[in-house]
């Protein structure tokens, strides 16, 4: 018996959680390691790349008794995480339990209805469950209490009776110590402080370029998945008293041949997708070694038509910027158009194939090389 959980718990059983949308199921559900939750959520989204779908829920119902009946036939713990208020879906369940002979144990979460209500106010839409529904969902878990044992479970808890606090903490614990190598390995070691601030899921792309001189000093490092990457740098005295942050390898503002590197800090992952889609090119925090801070470019002068053929040249250099991913593209589809090295001058008579021509001699690509670059190209920002 598996006593730190409830006196009347088994080590290994069908815990089907049951209540209503909002109750807290999920958070319960969470106490137990992932593998031996079935969410019927999760699955939904599975299905139908929405969590929130209910037309994907029959699909997502077989998925959920597929998964617990392989479970269950190999005598493994498996907690059910979906509403259960209702006899026929639970029946499912229980004779999943029967055929294998595992106890079935129905955990009630009772959360009060003004609460699972209250909670749908702060859920997204496609996950917040109309009120109606939510007390069609709360009656009937009320009135199935009576029940359930004559249904067929073995035993009937009050989530509220459970002790898993003490599973959860130990479940995080044993992570924790695996990333620190307090239990005798090396831990993430030098990925502790990349995962503090971009989160774990970056941390199988992370490449430290030790003996790179980019950042000077700094210790530099790569994100990459094939021909999209950026460039980190661990900066460990940004304010001169000591303290560490990362900076992000950004296109210099002021010169696209620049001998010098532009950098601007990176706090959060968003702050990386910013820079890998273009979105603080012009970011005022930007710094490039060999013209200074973007924000100090403009000159400090009451001359106007210096003032005016500053700015000239910075839109230029944005449009520039912002023009060549559709430039290159153009020229790709010309070489396709044309020959196999369309001229860089696009100038027709340069082709195999000429332009003027007709257009019925021309050679069709069977798929628009950059039709998705330029779905997602956007004009350059004003200044």
């Amino acid at each position: 018996m598996n006593t730190l959980d409830h006196p009347d718990f088994p080590k290994n059983a069908l815990v089907v959680l049951i209540g209503p949308a909002g109750a807290g199921k999920s958070v319960l559900a969470d106490t137990w390691p992932p593998s031996q939750v079935v969410s019927l959520d999760g699955l939904r989204g599975v299905m139908a790349d929405d969590c929130g779908d209910q037309s994907a829920t029959a699909d997502a119902v077989d998925a959920m008794l597929l998964i617990v009946n392989r479970r269950l036939a190999r005598g493994l713990n498996t907690v059910v995480d979906a509403t259960s208020v209702f006899a026929d879906d639970r029946a499912l369940l229980i004779d999943a339990a029967k055929t294998h002979n595992m106890p079935a144990i129905a955990v009630l979460v009772s959360t009060p209805l003004s609460v699972c209500l209250e909670r749908q106010q702060t859920r997204t839409a496609n996950r917040s469950v109309p009120e109606s529904v939510v007390t069609a969902q709360h009656q009937a878990m009320v009135h199935s209490h009576p029940n359930l044992l004559s249904e067929g479970f073995n035993d009937v808890i009050f989530s509220t009776s459970l002790y898993r606090l003490e599973p959860l903490l130990r479940q995080i614990s044993s992570i924790r110590i695996l990333e620190l190598g307090t239990g005798g390995d090396d831990g993430l070691g030098d990925l502790l402080l990349p995962r503090r601030y971009f989160g774990p899921e970056l941390l199988p792309l992370w490449r430290w370029k030790d003996g790179s001189t980019l950042a000077g000093d700094d210790r530099v490092a790569e994100i990459r998945i094939g021909q999209q990457y950026l460039t980190l740098a661990l900066r460990t005295d940004i304010d001169g008293e000591g303290s560490v942050g990362f900076e992000v390898l950004l296109p210099c503002p002021f010169d696209d041949e620049c001998d010098g590197e532009a950098w601007a800090p990176a706090h959060t992952v968003t702050d990386l997708w910013a820079a890998l889609t273009g979105d603080r090119d012009r970011d005022s925090d930007i710094v490039c070694t060999a013209h200074g801070p973007f924000n100090e470019a403009a000159p400090d002068t009451g001359d106007t038509i210096q003032l005016v053929h500053w700015q000239g040249d910075l839109v230029a250099r944005q449009a520039r910027t912002a023009f060549a991913p559709l430039i290159q593209c153009l020229s790709a589809d010309l070489a396709v158009l044309g020959s196999a090295e369309a001229p860089h001058d696009l100038d027709p008579s340069a082709s195999s194939t000429s332009l003027n021509a007709p257009a019925t001699s021309w050679p069709i690509p069977t798929v628009p090389r950059c039709r998705t670059l330029r779905s997602a190209w956007t004009a350059p920002p004003a200044v």
